[in-house]
């Protein structure tokens, strides 16, 4: 397929599709799948399904044992080698992930969030696809276009979306300093050697290169090559400072200058044109269905409003009505939910640490209302209605980096009690307001543990990095006890559309019928039932977990006393273990039912 070394040289009309895959209706009715590609697959696997659902036996690697589990680190020069691999590409591709579209189906799972495919500097192992060198081809490790067109293609011949991870904020590390990396000072720029060759070495001007330069050098598309495309002034330090947050670097990777002036009177970069008319392209060739944006708190809104507006008139003009962009804003809801409409944003990702809320919740170390008053304030954003929720924020529980954990990563499995709320949490994510994601790994109960990101992007192709400390095995199993229950509950949401698109109300509990409350901390961990409502318009799904990983627990639990009467039922829709199929209506508080929940169980009644 044609390479490009400049934005000018696409002619978007003769790569134009005749017929484009149309967007969803509504993003909130769909489930997330956030995957590393290098950590995913390789394309090597035995013995797992294939998209058609049959056993393929023609690959070398073997499906994970328990027995295997640690079996990279039985001498402690194992264990540094398996460490080590971890910091470096992996193996998988694009070709992997294609063969594991129907395992993604089969999960239930309607759209794939896929980490950046873009190529990166050769000289740098950024298996993760941040360390972008040139924004209009594949990274070879990964594939080719050809390999990227036939996994959008797979998957939407099997009903889901493709969501490309994209960076605009910066780029990989292109060029080198003059002396060393420089930290963010006063706004003050610092003077650059050179762009870097392809084996690193930072001997190139700092401008425009020639036409038959090499392809593994400096950046491209040429439209990026000017010195006045990057700000120039060394690394962030202070994350929240104005306006260092948008102007430094981040660590090594270099930011890109996108233009000046406010909101309404931004004044676009050459770079910010050649990046808006890149990701253009990658939509036409490849017929994705939306974007996650990285780094979004640290553009300028005006730059994120023109990309917003640039990519949205593009995709309508193609059929694509509702292509979707996520951007990955940290901070507090008014932060995220003013840069969304001030923007052009659909979805915020990365607010008021729900990944916190939502864990240690489920664990018992979290009042209820931590998290679920996230939704309801609707206030602080000027929103009639907390459903004004449902599709504006991208909620999950593991990712890929855990600013939030610091130096001691860890998966949701991998702390105490993890794999016993694991479906709890899974119910809690898929249920609760928001469009849900799931990390890769997850269905398998991946319990990724360290001082460094490496630890919690795991390989589920096995190699020398596999998951549970292990090597040369892989993880596609849907026999396991996680695959088939994640399943079931994602089935009854997508059969219940209140749990897609409706009101949400925490419950009030009580243990004897008579005084009723909403679940609290009271110690150090609350062993309770936490209770939840989805309503829309005549009809109330309720869904509730328990966070006494030993005990079952029985708890009187509100529902809504304008839709139910005393002698209505509420009827068993999923639940994790032995539970009720029918829960009698009675007139206490209102109107309740009397809940059993197991031992870090997840319910769903309606």
């Amino acid at each position: 397929m044609k390479k490009y070394k400049s934005v000018a040289e696409v002619d978007l009309s003769e790569i134009r599709q005749s017929g484009y895959f149309p967007s969803p209706l509504a993003w909130e009715d769909q489930v997330l799948y956030f995957l590393l590609l290098d950590r995913f697959s390789d394309n090597r696997e035995n013995a797992f399904l294939d998209n058609q659902g049959n056993k393929v036996s023609s690959g070398t690697t073997k499906p994970f044992q328990p027995e295997d589990a640690g079996n990279a680190v039985l001498t402690p020069e194992d264990t540094a080698a398996w460490r080590e691999a971890g910091t470096r590409f992996t193996g998988g591709n694009l070709k992997g992930l294609a063969s594991k579209i129907g395992y993604l189906a089969r999960l239930g799972i309607t759209a794939i969030w896929i980490s950046p495919v873009f190529k990166q500097v050769v000289s740098q192992e950024t298996y993760h696809g941040y360390g972008i060198q040139d924004f209009l081809e594949i990274e070879p490790r990964f594939g080719s276009k050809e390999d990227l067109i036939e996994v959008v293609k797979i998957a939407h011949q099997h009903g889901i979306y493709i969501i490309l991870d994209i960076i605009l904020n910066h780029s990989g590390d292109v060029y080198a300093y003059e002396n060393g990396q420089p930290v963010y000072q006063n706004g003050q720029t610092y003077p650059v050697r050179g762009y870097r060759t392809a084996d690193g070495s930072p001997f190139l001007p700092f401008d425009t290169l020639t036409g038959n330069a090499d392809p593994d050098a400096g950046i491209w598309p040429a439209e990026l090559q000017k010195a006045e495309s990057f700000t120039q002034k060394g690394k962030i330090t202070h994350w929240d400072d104005y306006p260092e947050f948008l102007e430094g670097d981040f660590e090594s990777l270099k930011d890109i200058h996108h233009g000046t002036g406010g909101l309404e009177d931004f004044v676009v970069s050459d770079a910010l044109h050649g990046l808006a008319e890149a990701y253009k392209y990658w939509i036409a060739l490849t017929d994705i269905d939306g974007f996650r944006i990285d780094t979004v708190k640290h553009m300028e809104l005006g730059a994120t409003r023109f990309f917003s507006s640039c990519i949205k008139e593009f995709a309508v003009a193609i059929g694509k009505e509702n292509f979707y962009l996520i951007g990955e804003i940290t901070g507090g809801r008014r932060r995220a939910f003013e840069t969304l409409e001030l923007t052009g944003l659909d979805a915020a990702l990365g607010i008021d640490d729900i990944p916190d809320k939502m864990e240690y919740l489920v664990k018992g170390y979290r009042n209820p209302s931590d998290y679920f008053s996230l939704f309801r304030n609707s206030e602080l954003v000027q929103k009639d209605s907390h459903v004004w929720f449902r599709n504006k924020v991208v909620t999950l529980f593991d990712d890929h980096d855990q600013v939030r954990k610091g130096g001691n990563k860890a998966r949701f499995c991998a702390g105490e009690s993890g794999r016993d709320f694991l479906i709890a949490i899974v119910g809690l994510n898929l249920t609760s307001l928001g469009i849900p994601c799931l990390y890769y790994g997850t269905e398998q109960a991946f319990d990724g543990a360290g001082d460094s990101d490496r630890y919690i992007r795991e390989t589920m192709f096995g190699g020398k990095f596999g998951a549970f400390r292990s090597k040369d095995v892989h993880f596609f199993k849907e026999d396991n006890p996680y695959f088939p229950e994640i399943a079931r509950i994602i089935a009854v949401r997508k059969a219940c559309i209140p749990l897609r698109r409706g009101r949400q109300y925490l419950r009030q509990i009580s243990g004897d019928g008579e005084t009723f409350g909403y679940p609290s901390l009271g110690g150090e961990r609350m062993h309770s039932v936490v209770a939840w409502s989805r309503i829309l318009n005549d009809t109330e799904i309720l869904c509730a977990f328990n966070t006494d990983p030993q005990n079952t627990i029985t708890a009187w639990v509100t529902v809504d006393y304008t839709l139910h009467r005393s002698g209505g039922v509420f009827r068993r829709l999923y639940a994790s273990g032995e539970s009720a199929e029918i829960l009698p209506v009675e007139p206490r508080n209102g109107c309740a039912v009397l809940l059993t929940v197991p031992p870090g169980g997840f319910v769903i009644y309606g």
